[in-house]
């Protein structure tokens, strides 16, 4: 014989345990959530300054291929080109205007060197490399 007053409330443990497990479920979607959210924006800085980079050397390529016309219009902090995409860059990628790209144009074996930074607010800095050979 089951006395009635030893069984109150034991019908609500189940809809508890399904509640708290379907909390759980709902806040681990939440958190998948937030992290592809930052992801693809970390993703969209890193093809920013990849496109960025490349614009560059594809200007270095159509213009003059001469290294000392490499070094006067691309190379950093001066170069007349140089300043023109710097903007482009400090208005793409956050934070560019506090450690700005670096051009460096090596006269020798024609190499340029194209360095872009970037730092979103609260995130590690971040940076990318880009190295061309133009004749």
């Amino acid at each position: 014989m089951n006395k009635p007053k030893l069984q109150r409330g034991s019908m609500l443990l189940e809809p508890l345990a399904a509640l708290l497990i379907f909390s759980a479920g709902i806040l681990a979607i939440v958190g998948m959530q937030a992290a592809s959210i930052k992801l693809a924006g970390d993703a969209k800085y890193r093809t920013d300054a990849s496109l960025l980079a490349n614009q560059l050397i594809g200007q270095m390529w159509v213009g003059d291929r001469s290294a000392a016309a490499l070094g006067a219009n691309y190379s950093s902090p001066n170069g007349t080109t140089y300043t023109a995409w710097l903007n482009q860059v400090q208005a793409v990628l956050p934070g560019a205007g506090v450690n700005p790209p670096t051009v460096t144009v090596n006269a020798a074996n024609s190499l340029v060197t194209v360095n872009l930074f970037w730092q979103i607010p609260g995130a590690p800095a971040h940076s990318h490399t880009v190295i061309a050979q133009i004749k």
